[in-house]
């Protein structure tokens, strides 16, 4: 029993499971740990004790006016922010916030152009917690590095703001459970922007899931695809911060895009949730082959070193039974793509490019014909595209989804209705990083994952963007 033991703290001390959930350093797993590695994730993924009450359909009193704060105007920010100018007066910046003065100044500049003047916060590792501290501020927007989203999240929840911050939410287990837990207790809304939710063809998809067009649902594809090899040696990102997690974890590092959706399909936390899953990664080879072609004073230059598998595979099964591919591969040379696959008894879609097939025409052996393909793309539209059409024109961003995604975040708070998405949606979809490393490092055991909404994923609810 005592060297038992002795090998359970080394495991605790050197493990990829401590690495991943509790942000200690990864090392080694050793084999006879394997059975307690499982009952430790068993324990980890029971509901926690709730310290506030759920904050599912949470609503406060309409906000003539919202105020919003930024934090973070880089490449993603300064979008976010035009797209928040073009909702004025609904909304109105009244403070922004970057580490680097020219980018908060370029923001600055713009919003005066367009006659709103707003307080400037930079130079400092630290100034987002001067601004969040401010009484003009409803909502804080996050657009940081990844690391930085749940601390900034829970401190602006602490001062009495609520959040919206980029994907992912959170980056750990034990960051999930941070959000949740703060977002309770504060009785605060904590969304996670997933702009993917709000694309044409996605809603699209989910108005024919929910007019039973797919019949039951039954299994999924997912992914990130997207060529990023280059930009993430290149300053694109600040101080290249998105190639640190290549170097430091295998598992699927950018899973929300894709999954956001499918999980909406599936009514993920409203009568279904995810139960478990299993991960593996390919070789890596991408990252090292290239390093050999940049500059020799880049400082990944010539780096063998990178920890990310070229492509990772996660399955994820539900507990209604139902099953998800979900894929992650930024280095491959091959054409975007989210693959949006989505199958039942009576239907089928395929995404990149976009096709369907229905049991009710040659049982589904064939892709529909253009023109049946047309009539259920008109049929089963969702509205809020032509509703917005002209100002998504405008505002145009990611094929206009972006638009539509910060016109319903204001338009709720402007109404006093819940939010499309809850902290809850928002740290299923991110824990797949933390839970996919985990069963990569391990072995590709089973994961289970945790149940943040403490069994009330049971109760059916109407997402917000197909109420009438």
């Amino acid at each position: 029993m005592e060297k038992k033991n002795i090998d359970r703290r080394h495991f605790l001390k050197a493990s990829a499971l401590t690495g991943v959930f509790l942000g200690l350093t990864p090392g080694s797993l050793k084999s006879n740990d394997r059975e307690w590695v499982k009952e430790e994730l068993e324990r980890m993924s029971a509901p926690k004790k709730a310290l506030g009450k759920s904050v599912m359909g949470l609503t406060v009193d309409p906000i003539d006016q919202l105020k919003v704060a930024f934090i973070g105007v880089g490449n993603r920010g300064s979008s976010h922010v035009e797209r928040m100018q073009a909702l004025y007066p609904k909304a109105k910046v009244t403070a922004i916030c970057d580490i680097r003065e020219e980018r908060a100044k370029e923001s600055a500049d713009f919003l005066k152009k367009n006659g709103q003047k707003v307080a400037v916060y930079t130079g400092k590792e630290e100034a987002w917690k001067e601004m969040v501290k401010r009484d003009d501020i409803d909502l804080v927007l996050i657009a940081t590095p990844w690391k930085d989203h749940t601390p900034m999240a829970v401190y602006s929840m602490q001062q009495g703001k609520h959040v919206a911050v980029e994907v992912p939410l959170a980056y750990t287990l034990e960051d999930c459970w941070k959000l949740i837990n703060t977002a309770e207790e504060t009785q605060r809304n904590c969304m996670m922007l997933e702009n993917v939710c709000y694309g044409d063809e996605e809603l699209w998809i989910l108005n024919m899931v929910n007019e039973g067009v797919f019949g039951t649902l039954t299994y999924a594809e997912a992914a990130y695809i997207h060529n990023l090899k280059a930009g993430l040696f290149n300053d694109k990102y600040y101080q290249k911060w998105r190639m640190t997690h290549h170097l430091a974890t295998d598992g699927n590092l950018y899973p929300t895009h894709g999954l956001g959706p499918v999980a909406q399909y599936m009514g993920i936390g409203r009568g279904d949730r995810f139960d478990h899953l299993v991960s593996m990664s390919s070789l890596q080879v991408g990252l090292t082959e290239l390093s050999k072609t940049v500059d020799s004073d880049n400082e990944y230059y010539n780096r063998t070193d990178f920890a990310h598998g070229d492509m990772n595979n996660s399955l994820i099964k539900t507990n209604n039974g139902r099953s998800i591919l979900l894929q992650h591969d930024v280095v491959t040379p091959r054409p975007y793509s989210r693959i949006n696959a989505l199958a039942g008894t009576k239907g089928y879609h395929e995404g990149y490019p976009s096709r369907l097939a229905l049991k009710e025409i040659d049982d589904g052996h064939e892709w529909v014909s253009e023109s049946k393909y047309n009539e259920m793309r008109e049929r089963f539209k969702h509205p809020i595209w032509e509703k917005l059409k002209e100002e998504i024109a405008k505002n145009n961003g990611h094929g206009g989804m972006d638009f539509v995604m910060t016109y319903r975040l204001v338009d709720a708070f402007n109404k006093g209705i819940a939010l499309d998405m809850d902290v809850y949606d928002g740290v299923d979809w991110s824990v797949i990083t933390p839970l996919s490393a985990t069963s990569v490092q391990l072995g590709s055991i089973a994961v289970k994952f945790p149940d943040f909404t403490r069994n009330n994923w049971k109760n059916k609810r109407e997402l917000g963007m197909l109420k009438k």
